[in-house]
């Protein structure tokens, strides 16, 4: 297998990194690590109000009842320099991409730059619904889309590895 597949460095970004981005932080390296695969996954959010907090109390609800357990992640806020320490960055959201530009600034790095969603529908540029207004019904859906984006990313790279 590649070294660049091997040691990959990805990470998901949302507005308060409490929601949607721990899911899909949790989710994507479950799922690498079943599938052998030793990757550093990380979150982040834009808007900085959570920072130290851990995911929302329903988010890691459903990330429990699909197996995966994020209730020791902490919120951070996004910056500049995490365009020198990823591979790849996923963002929930197009807001959060026009977050991501703002607070990089000169260090933003568009290839490095993906919609989670376009994993899966790609150039649709649709986003993962914020959860957090809603109830907990919205959770188990954005769990669902998270999931089979990061099942495709896991199918797209395993693949790679085999060719």
């Amino acid at each position: 297998m590649p070294d660049y597949l091997c040691g990959m460095k990805i990470l998901m970004v949302c507005l308060g990194n409490i929601c949607r981005s721990p899911l899909a932080e949790g989710i994507l390296q479950h799922k690498a690590q079943q599938a052998g695969l030793s990757w550093t996954v990380d979150s982040a959010g834009t808007n900085g109000y959570h920072v130290g907090e851990a995911p929302h109390h329903l988010s890691q609800k459903v990330a429990l009842l699909n197996g995966v357990d994020i209730s020791s992640q902490r919120s951070r806020r996004f910056s500049g320099a995490d365009f020198d320490q990823f591979d790849m960055i996923y963002a929930m959201a197009g807001d959060v991409v026009e977050e991501m530009k703002w607070l990089a600034k000169n260090r933003f790095q568009e290839a490095k730059v993906e919609l989670l969603m376009n994993e899966l529908h790609p150039g649709s540029d649709m986003d993962v619904p914020d959860p957090w207004y809603g109830t907990e019904p919205g959770y188990h859906e954005v769990y669902k889309m998270i999931e089979a984006a990061c099942d495709r990313i896991i199918a797209r790279h395993t693949s790679l590895a085999h060719q």
